[in-house]
């Protein structure tokens, strides 16, 4: 595996690389790996000639309050792990290499960011926009994988792709678990013990409201209802930042769920903020 760190070089690469008959895919990270960043490069391994992983925090997509100061990183087992799941290239720039200090140009999806965590997270998801599309720009992916957990930024940036007409198949993978059902983040990182076991309810209320639906219960409201009740009782450490039953596509909260939706929430534990969803599939 080789290691980049240079923007320039890794796209005199990439773009060698567009216009040979390898296909290029590329997993975009912030690093600290888990089993659910190792997954995605091991799905481009299968699906690919040659993978790409960046490895770059992105201070743009960080609220003032928000952690990007002690958002936990480990470069040495990073390099370690992508390497022993076969990726080609890491490319690890520098914030001074990704944004001069008159940077002023800024990708946004206003719609599709004004619901869940772009509602909670005013800025963040121009700041995703941005970091994707330079990635894209330098490495000139065919195939670019995202996973699931982060439902929210996968819908816009395959909406982002449509609109701009960027030449890349955005793929996505499913939530990797803990075998407590947690969905793996490098956030998890953050919590206690205690608030390690908490944790653990966010699936379980996902997967309560899950049955609900299966029953005949449809009505978003209620299911809200279930579920506040649900967490504030098994998760009394925990504070919801906000619960929605929307639309898979357009993002846009629905009344009644008529065929499929997506239930998401996002929980406050501790010094974690912890995201996860799950389809709802109304019984035919």
């Amino acid at each position: 595996m080789e290691i980049i760190k240079d923007p320039k070089q890794i796209q005199d690469l990439t773009m060698q690389l567009r216009c040979s008959d390898k296909v290029v895919s590329f997993v975009p990270t912030m690093g600290y790996f888990h089993e659910g960043h190792l997954s995605l490069m091991r799905w481009a391994r299968e699906n690919s000639d040659i993978v790409f992983v960046s490895l770059f925090v992105n201070p743009t997509q960080f609220g003032p309050k928000e952690d990007f100061n002690r958002y936990p990183k480990d470069f040495e087992r990073d390099k370690n792990l992508a390497e022993e799941v076969g990726v080609d290239y890491l490319f690890a720039p520098e914030k001074n290499d990704m944004y001069t200090d008159d940077h002023c140009t800024w990708v946004n999806s206003p719609k599709l960011s004004q619901y869940l965590c772009g509602k909670s997270r005013p800025g963040h998801f121009q700041g995703v926009c941005t970091i994707v599309l330079k990635l894209f720009n330098l490495i000139n992916p065919h195939i670019a994988v995202f996973g699931e957990k982060d439902y929210q930024q996968l819908v816009i940036i395959k909406k982002m792709v449509e609109d701009l007409n960027i030449p890349v198949k955005i793929v996505g993978r499913p939530i990797v678990r803990e075998p407590d059902g947690l969905a793996m983040s490098s956030r998890n990182a953050y919590l206690t013990e205690k608030e390690r076991k908490e944790a653990s309810q966010i699936y379980k209320g996902l997967q309560k409201a899950q049955k609900w639906v299966k029953k005949g219960l449809i009505d978003s409201e209620s299911i809200i209802s279930k579920l506040t009740e649900c967490y504030m009782e098994n998760i009394p450490s925990g504070e919801i930042d906000y619960i929605e039953i929307v639309d898979p596509d357009k993002l846009k909260p629905v009344q009644k769920i008529k065929d499929r939706a997506i239930l998401a929430v996002a929980i406050y534990l501790g010094k974690a903020r912890l995201i996860d969803n799950i389809m709802l599939e109304v019984k035919k």
